[in-house]
């Protein structure tokens, strides 16, 4: 399997990148971003594209692969409809539209978020842009698009957000995370679990496009136990 990762250098695809490398069935993982990720890896190929709403001069970089993860995302905190719109909907769907006509049996995978409003109508502005971008990934013509709505995620194994008040707050409840998870699993999850459920749908597809905490749980611990999920290093 070929895989594709939009955001590597974030918490969450630092999650993704460590658990594709870490999979026995995965022969080639490319990044796309503005930096590096700063792993080292034979089958890690990293494309640096400073400009994240057109992909023409890469474009040939960008064919033959079986699944997308696209981890790219910004806080909506201090920002308005129209910047918010641009850095979540535009640039995701600059990527995607591309990719969709390079690779149409590609797994499209998007990192949404618990509570986005697919309506696009709601009170709350981030979760209506949110809304828009996955009823948008979801007319592209994909083999599959799957969109990740977890809630609260524990960075695990060193991954590190970029995000100042995501940093702190992740810092105040480390001690108290773990034990979450353990308790409301259905609510919490890590970053492991989220890379280990993009693969499981990459391999096996998914009963519905939209994936909640609970579903990408059941989806983790199914990739952790079968044969193809065997991890290596």
């Amino acid at each position: 399997m070929k895989v594709l990762i939009f955001g590597a250098t974030g918490m969450v695809g630092q999650g993704v990148l460590r658990e594709c490398l870490r999979a026995a069935d995965v022969e080639v993982v490319q990044t796309v971003g503005r930096t590096r990720s700063g792993q080292l890896d034979p089958r890690l190929i990293e494309i640096i594209q400073p400009d994240l709403m057109d992909y023409r001069s890469v474009e040939a970089s960008l064919t033959g692969f079986d699944a997308c993860f696209f981890c790219l995302g910004v806080s909506s905190a201090g920002m308005n409809e129209a910047d918010y719109t641009r850095l979540t909907y535009d640039l995701t769907l600059a990527a995607a539209q591309t990719l969709a006509r390079l690779n149409p049996q590609m797994t499209f995978v998007y990192v949404s978020g618990a509570s986005t409003d697919s309506t696009e109508r709601g009170r709350s502005m981030w979760a209506r842009v949110k809304g828009r971008t996955e009823n948008a990934l979801q007319r592209l013509p994909f083999k599959a698009v799957y969109l990740f709505r977890p809630g609260v995620i524990q960075p695990l194994n060193g991954a590190r957000s970029k995000t100042r008040s995501y940093r702190l707050f992740y810092s105040l409840t480390k001690p108290f995370l773990s034990t979450l998870r353990a308790l409301f699993p259905n609510h919490v999850l890590s970053t492991e679990d989220i890379g280990q459920a993009m693969l499981a749908v990459a391999r096996r597809g998914a009963s519905k496009a939209i994936l909640e905490t609970a579903d990408l749980r059941a989806l983790s611990r199914e990739a952790s136990s079968a044969p193809l999920g065997l991890r290596v290093g």
